[in-house]
């Protein structure tokens, strides 16, 4: 039997993908996995028998993933699952920014009780909230991840010239992505050339303040700013300094801030970007099996610690072992293995930054004795045989 603390309200269709082999609840004790939303984990302490956190959703900044790694615990998350209600809600945000759809929804209410001169006020005052077609405009993406390339697919079929940034641009998202799109090499042509910018890269100190005084003063005259990326990404005193001088006609944000908050052109959505029931399932059925085969086979996908790494099984055990990403690391494992006249049937290791995986297929293995001779080499953290 194995155990699955959930540390949030976590999406009931997620929690059916385990089997009867799991007990799930947020009161469980010396968990194998855990399943986590938005709640922090920082201060948590975690016991040793945790091997793995699955973060039902695409960001883990809610999660010491530092520490997870010092103690072996794989941290997973689930990159895509939200992407097309995150991408819907970009769409409406280009939309709003526009049209000045809020502000003339909340003029309109001002009208009530004017009985039968509505209709003549509507068509009077309509003219102050008239605003740009998105057709033909120019959009540019940063970050052409799973998100980045929805946007720019709706983008094309709503006739508007796309232009993606990407120095990273995986197989996957190339392939996906509509061929209709121009991939630039210089983000500085992405600020140059867009009438409408939406921003989705993680937060990383690379990319804090993205957009900031100088970026800006390199856009063009009116451009529209979205970000339902991270907060972080934008420089709140700057865009707003922005907005009070009309370069920037608006500011899209699904991350609001008491900076943002309540200026004029800031159009803030209380970070909606996930919030579906279809997303929240997605999330939580992708966090659920990410556990699952690396708790029951070791394969690890999705991790945002350790590298991904999958195999089939094809001995009677599988060694598990995740450790410093050093020299003589594979022949100290596999020499306590031989030692005990163990036959390696097959064999994969990866590493990612300072840390490495190791699966070992094998034909027999005393699974204590095994993991207690592997534990003992120096830079090895967690040894585990299945």
């Amino acid at each position: 039997m194995f155990k699955i603390k959930t540390y949030n309200k976590i999406s009931r269709i997620g929690l059916e993908v385990f089997d009867d082999k799991y007990t799930i609840g947020d009161e469980v004790e010396n968990p194998d996995g855990a399943i986590v939303r938005s709640a922090a984990l920082h201060d948590v302490e975690f016991p040793a028998s945790l091997k793995a956190i699955a973060r039902a959703g695409a960001g883990t900044n809610n999660i010491p993933i530092e520490r997870c790694s010092e103690q072996g615990i794989v941290v997973f998350n689930t990159p895509g699952a939200n992407a097309n209600a995150v991408k819907e809600l970009v769409v409406a945000g280009m939309l709003i920014s526009s049209r000045r759809v809020v502000p003339a929804i909340e003029w309109a209410k001002t009208l009530k009780g004017k009985g039968a001169e509505v209709g003549k006020l509507v068509e009077k005052g309509k003219s102050a909230f008239a605003g740009p077609e998105l057709k033909g405009k120019t959009l540019g993406i940063i970050g052409l991840g799973a998100i980045g390339v929805l946007v720019a697919n709706a983008a094309n079929h709503l006739g508007m010239k796309v232009f993606g940034y990407d120095p990273y641009l995986s197989i996957n998202s190339a392939w996906n992505l509509t061929h209709n799109a121009v991939h630039i090499y210089d983000i500085k042509e992405i600020f140059e050339k867009c009438d409408y910018i939406s921003v989705h890269v993680p937060l990383t100190d690379a990319t804090r303040n993205l957009i900031n005084t100088e970026t800006i003063a390199t856009m063009k005259d009116g451009v529209r700013i979205l970000n339902f990326a991270r907060g972080e990404l934008v420089n709140s005193a700057d865009i707003k300094a922005a907005l009070e001088s009309g370069k920037v006609a608006a500011y899209v944000t699904d991350f609001p801030s008491d900076e943002v908050l309540d200026v004029d052109g800031v159009i803030a959505i209380p970070h909606l970007g996930a919030s579906t029931p279809e997303s929240e399932d997605n999330c939580a059925q992708m966090a659920a099996n990410e556990l699952i085969d690396y708790i029951e086979n070791g394969n690890i996908t999705n991790s945002v610690n350790l590298p991904a790494i999958s195999m089939p099984r094809s001995g009677k055990h599988r060694v598990c072992v995740i450790h410093k990403n050093i020299p003589n690391m594979l022949t100290a494992i596999t020499g306590i293995i031989a030692a005990d006249n163990i036959n390696i049937e097959n064999m994969l290791n990866k590493s990612r930054g300072d840390y490495a995986y190791t699966m070992v297929d094998v034909s027999d293995a005393d699974g204590e004795a095994v993991t207690a001779q592997i534990s003992a080499i120096e830079g090895v953290i967690k040894v585990r045989v299945i």
